[in-house]
């Protein structure tokens, strides 16, 4: 099969008919096998039913519905999971992504050699305060950390080969960052393409502000574990030692000065009333903690399941 076309949908009946009946059309024309699965995500509007109402008509059409709302992450996962086509097309279906973009980002994959491809909407029919400016700094920030040159990271509209999918944990929130998820795993030819932006046509978003908090802390937790998930004892044993002999050295300059002005027969005041030496002492604890936290995370990761988990592209 030629392409998997993976739609995670929460409450869009009003668009599912027209949205398959566009992307079998674009199929057609193309002379492409495939097969669309419908992801819903505890829709309490009938879109089941409707996604029902299409597998009736054409097997091309698979649904996997979950009893509730576990958010698009788990969506896509159950998805890729399912997926059996050669390329794996994710879009939303809110119609405001376009299916005639499939061909062309299906022939970058399967030409161009290109395990990721991100669609960049270039013009955006959203509210430009609201979304538009948020998403700016938020994609400015993701090229940052990620080292991914892409300008809409969290556009919905993306190609994947097949193995880029099988290989990868989709989790949490972090759909925002599967093609930073997709370079962790070692597929590093990531393109992107401008593509449409369409005005939705029915219901209004599923996404409040709160999605831009949550990306930040999303990116932040993903860069953590790609650079020191394997090896905690590298981050918080060296902010821990760092901290320890600071504090350590402090105490020592405490306890020099204080000898040196009773050496010299002035009058000063104790150690313990000094405020540098409860910071010192309060350094040393917390280098501590950090080491030991540095430690058990140590202890954790050798004893994890995971630990040998490489991605293997080719064996003899």
């Amino acid at each position: 099969m030629d392409i998997s076309v993976v739609i995670p949908l929460y409450n869009e009946h009003e668009s599912l008919q027209k949205l398959y009946e566009w992307i079998d059309r674009v199929m057609q024309a193309n002379s492409l096998s495939y097969e669309v699965v419908f992801v819903d995500d505890g829709s309490t509007d009938g879109s089941w039913q409707v996604v029902e109402q299409l597998r009736a008509s054409s097997a091309a059409v698979h649904g996997i519905r979950f009893r509730r709302n576990y958010g698009k992450s788990a969506a896509l996962y159950c998805g890729f999971q399912a997926a059996k086509g050669d390329v794996v097309i994710t879009m939303d279906a809110d119609l405001q992504d376009s299916p005639d973009e499939i061909p062309e980002l299906y022939r970058m994959i399967r030409e161009q050699g290109y395990d990721v491809v991100s669609g960049w909407k270039q013009k955006r029919y959203d509210n430009k305060l609201t979304k538009n400016l948020p998403s700016k700094l938020f994609n400015w920030t993701a090229r940052r950390v990620t080292g991914i040159k892409l300008h809409d990271m969290n556009c919905g509209l993306k190609a994947y080969r097949s193995e880029v999918v099988k290989n990868i944990e989709v989790f949490s929130e972090m759909h925002r960052y599967i093609p930073y998820l997709a370079k962790n795993a070692g597929f590093e030819k990531i393109g992107e393409k401008v593509v449409q932006h369409r005005k939705r046509e029915f219901g209004s978003s599923k996404f409040g502000m709160s999605r831009f908090v949550n990306g930040y802390l999303d990116l932040l937790t993903l860069w953590f574990l790609n650079k020191f998930g394997k090896q905690p004892m590298h981050f918080f044993g060296l902010i821990g030692s760092l901290m320890f002999l600071l504090g350590f050295v402090a105490i020592v300059v405490v306890g020099a000065m204080k000898l040196h002005a009773l050496h010299a027969g002035v009058q000063a005041m104790l150690v313990a009333n000094n405020p540098y030496f409860h910071l010192a002492i309060l350094m040393m604890v917390l280098g501590c903690m950090l080491f030991l936290a540095g430690f058990l995370g140590e202890l954790i990761i050798r004893n994890s399941q995971e630990r040998n988990n490489y991605q293997i592209s080719d064996s003899f």
